[in-house]
């Protein structure tokens, strides 16, 4: 079956329930408990959880680039409903009922429960005393081969999912098979070791299911699908979340070493909807345009709002804003006589709108027919990611400097100088680099966060607040009411870098006492 879009009928539909969201089965008229019995069957199940990553993904910026700073909320003088949610995260200050951190966490938990279900079916198994996945002996009229590899491929996705929850939320529900409504209500907040500890489980399992061709050697039904090399990425990025440098090294080296992916000439070319799942994407979540439902609104989504079709057929919403510390940060200008040579990425990246230079994303802004119908696709796992990741877990080194400078020679910049020459220097060129690269990709934030324990110079928390203080008199002051920038300040704590977990499940819950984050 190709796999270069998702043109299936997605049988993991049906996801809601006004219930807590690790119910079990979709409404539908479809026996999940036996209906994947064939190959067939269980791919297309398998191929409509890849499509409803793009649910997650409508929401994820918000809690990523826009508590960043990369990015603004659009609109701060708005105080419609879903502006002020967005304000809220923009500030710092989301309510437990926030509307948008709710739909992330529905939408993520929808994405795991196919995967559970999926994976019940294949007969995985989890043993969380020993931290380990295995096989169960049942009757399958699929090979080996392919129980495996739809396992793994399976695995990654439940793994990326738990890996945002985790860095999102904290501690958050485990769960690795497909529960009753009334069953899930007695499963409380596993620990973030817990949750870390599954996530490695599925990840280095699947590493040992699934495909390990080099890039070149993949065929056109298995590009876009979650590989060895993939599940390799994501679990060197997990090891260096929890500061197992030396694990990720030897992950990121095989990966650099044998797994066939590379950079792309140029960056444009990266984003290209015409060189879709190149060399350079290992991972990503899909989309197709055609009114086919399986488009693309981010095009719209970060056009400048009142743009009329100047920018996207559709005008936008005016969501996303990149901050003018971004602006500047890509340099093309001249301070104190000094010219700042211009970063060629930032063309791909962003742009500005109007006499007022309104900036906008602009990396999945390709032309619509239909508006909301866009074709981009947005990346979770690149290769300039696995070579910077290398770079931030060796550290300091001529050899680290050497892998920053493979990334800004593809990207038309010069080399790092020779006066980058001490840990602090290093590190602040490694968080720019990453930050430019990455830009809009919803990886800042969660580099902030790892650079708390990665780094020793960088912090997520100071990091906000200057930025806070960057962007106050030309955004956060516009807000109503104004709140005071050593008070906005104040509210960027390591608690507050975590995200509440959504009232409803607390509220609802009528067996057990769900315990809320501090600071909520």
């Amino acid at each position: 079956m190709c796999f270069k879009k998702y043109l299936i009928v997605l049988v993991c539909m049906g996801l809601f329930s006004c219930k807590k969201i690790i119910d079990l089965y979709p409404v539908s008229n479809l026996n999940t408990a036996t209906y994947y019995s064939t190959s067939d069957e269980v791919q297309t199940g398998l191929l409509g959880c890849y499509s409803v990553m793009q649910k997650s993904m409508y929401y994820e910026w918000q809690l990523t680039e826009m508590r960043s700073d990369n990015t603004d909320m659009g609109v701060p003088t708005s105080n419609n409903s879903v502006n002020r949610d967005q304000s809220d995260l923009d500030e710092f200050i989301p309510a437990t009922t926030n509307t948008t951190v709710y739909n992330y966490w529905l939408t993520t938990y929808s994405t795991i429960r196919n995967a559970n279900i999926i994976l019940q079916n294949l007969g995985v198994v989890y043993d969380p005393a020993a931290g380990t996945i295995s096989l169960s002996a049942i009757q399958l009229n699929i090979s080996d081969s392919l129980r495996k590899q739809y396992a793994g491929e399976a695995m990654v996705i439940r793994a990326n999912s738990y890996f945002n929850l985790v860095r999102l939320f904290g501690g958050v529900f485990l769960v690795q098979t497909p529960i009753a409504a009334e069953a899930a209500k007695g499963v409380n907040r596993s620990t973030v070791d817990d949750i870390y500890k599954f996530i490695q489980a599925d990840l280095s399992t699947a590493v040992g299911y699934l495909n390990k061709q080099k890039f070149s050697a993949l065929p056109a039904a298995s590009i876009g699908r979650a590989n060895a090399w993939v599940a390799k990425g994501l679990l060197a990025k997990v090891y260096l979340t929890l500061n197992n440098k030396a694990g990720a090294i030897t992950l990121l080296q095989d990966v650099i070493s044998n797994s066939g992916y590379s950079l792309q000439a140029t960056y444009a070319n990266v984003f290209s909807i015409t060189t879709e799942m190149n060399s350079e994407i290992m991972f990503a979540v899909r989309y197709k345009a055609g009114n086919l439902g399986l488009g693309s609104t981010f095009g719209n989504d970060f056009a400048p709002l009142g743009s009329g079709s100047a920018v996207i057929n559709g005008s936008g919403l005016g969501w996303n804003y990149p901050t003018n510390d971004m602006d500047t940060t890509y340099g093309g200008y001249t301070s104190g006589g000094v010219a700042i040579p211009l970063d060629p990425r930032k063309a791909t990246s962003m742009s500005s709108y109007g006499t007022s230079k309104l900036l906008y994303v602009k990396k999945y802004l390709t032309p619509v027919v239909t508006a909301n119908d866009g074709e981009s696709d947005w990346p979770v796992l690149r290769y300039a990611d696995i070579i910077l990741m290398m770079a931030e877990a060796q550290g300091y080194s001529a050899a680290s400097i050497t892998l920053i400078n493979q990334i800004r020679t593809r990207a038309g910049v010069a080399v790092l100088p020779v006066t980058v020459n001490t840990v602090a220097l290093f590190e602040k060129a490694l968080s720019n680099e990453r930050r430019l690269e990455f830009a809009f990709e919803n990886q800042r934030f969660f580099d902030l966060v790892r650079f708390n324990t990665t780094m020793t110079t960088i912090t997520a928390q100071q990091t906000i607040k200057d930025h806070l203080a960057k962007e106050f008199a030309s955004h956060y002051a516009s807000y109503s009411p104004v709140i005071p920038l050593a008070t906005l300040q104040s509210y960027v704590t390591t608690d507050k870098l975590l995200l509440p977990i959504p009232q409803h499940e607390i509220d609802t819950n009528s067996q057990i006492v769900i315990p809320q984050n501090t600071g909520y």
